[in-house]
């Protein structure tokens, strides 16, 4: 009999990482995927992204609605309240043998609270990092005590789940799914994406993302909004920021630059073709993704990190750090369209779900009772 693997996807970032991984489990003789769909695939106002999974082949087997229409702390914690409702149903009707959870959005955690009461194993990726501006830092970690099988993005983050207590021999350094995506994927040429996007083509790109900091404030939108508006000579691409708290407003303050600006662009979702083609050939990529830290060096484009929200995460040399502050960001951006290499390229070599699914198929249980690694 097949052993049922569950891909829970909330982001449109997320099913983008995952989406190698999820063909190769749906190719495998011995596994079922399972996949549920929820958070803002499921929302028009972030593009109804679900949509972008079926096209690519994939049966969604649950679609569960959970973003109430605020964006404050307290309608997140109804949205999680709501999402520990609803996966205890799912979870009862699939009867999962693992589930997959992708990094630290409080939607994942009312997954991996649900999973646990409901003693279904968790296999987490991405677990063992930092990111000291963003309550994502806590959940990442409450995820990992959670999880039973880790699949790590470096060394050094591998290390630190195992400083949380869990055993090495559950713990591996795969590197980062993203990297899998600019391997496998074959990339739009320039003059096609420039086309799709209906961007200047006497112009270089800037693609930008900006989210909240959860930790902080969200007035760095309007320092960053207010530098853009030097680079009349840019096309300036920006995707929206995400459904954590603040992440409204600060789309709002995007919408209305864009508006009052014909060289910016807002895009819902770009997805995963058309946004990595427009990191390769973006002159800088601008905000707190952690997709600047992580994919752009592969792509060999330089990254503006503004603020706290990636504070503590593992960084190559390409990215340059900014407070929010209006001279600062000048000057940061300036150093970061002058660099010239070489890119660090420290989170793998582009392998990881192949590597994950190796690691997957030696497991003969998946359900183990956890003991306390302290040593």
């Amino acid at each position: 009999m097949k052993r049922k693997i569950c891909v829970v996807t909330a982001t449109r970032a997320e099913y983008g990482l995952l989406c190698n991984l999820m063909k190769r489990i749906q190719e495998d003789e011995e596994f079922e995927l399972q996949i549920v769909a929820t958070g803002m695939h499921l929302s028009p106002e972030f593009g109804l992204t679900f949509h972008q999974i079926e096209k690519d082949g994939f049966f969604i087997n649950e679609k569960v609605e959970i973003l109430i229409s605020s964006d404050s702390p307290q309608g997140v914690v109804k949205s999680m309240g709501l999402a520990n409702i609803s996966f205890a149903d799912v979870f009862e009707r699939l009867k999962p043998d693992l589930i997959i959870i992708l990094g630290d959005r409080f939607e994942m955690l009312s997954v991996a609270q649900t999973a646990l009461i409901m003693q279904i194993p968790i296999a987490h990726i991405h677990g063992g990092e930092c990111t000291f501006g963003a309550y994502d830092d806590a959940i990442r970690h409450s995820i990992t005590k959670m999880a039973t099988w880790h699949f790590t993005s470096c060394e050094t983050h591998r290390k630190r789940v195992i400083q949380l207590g869990e055993h090495p021999s559950r713990v591996w350094n795969v590197g980062a799914l993203g990297v899998d995506n600019i391997i496998n994927l074959k990339l739009m040429n320039k003059e096609e994406l420039f086309s799709e996007l209906n961007l200047d083509t006497n112009k270089e790109l800037f693609l930008i993302t900006y989210h909240p900091e959860t930790n902080g404030d969200i007035s760095g939108i309007g320092v960053l909004l207010k530098v853009l508006e030097r680079y009349k000579d840019k096309n300036l691409v920006f995707t929206k920021s995400n459904a954590d708290n603040g992440g409204r407003f600060i789309n709002q303050q995007i919408f209305k630059f864009v508006e009052k600006n014909k060289n910016a662009y807002l895009f819902d979702s770009l997805g995963q073709l058309r946004y990595l083609s427009a990191m390769k050939y973006a002159e800088l990529v601008i905000g707190n993704s952690s997709s600047a830290l992580i994919e752009a060096p592969y792509l060999h484009t330089p990254s503006v990190n503004i603020g706290n929200r990636q504070a503590g995460r593992e960084r190559p040399n390409s990215v340059f750090d900014s407070k929010p502050e209006y001279e600062m960001l000048l000057q940061t951006i300036d150093k970061a369209l002058h660099f010239k290499g070489p890119y660090e390229q420290i989170y793998g070599n582009g392998k990881a779900s192949l590597k994950i699914m190796d690691i997957l198929k030696s497991i003969e249980n998946f359900y183990i009772v956890k003991e306390f690694y302290d040593k």
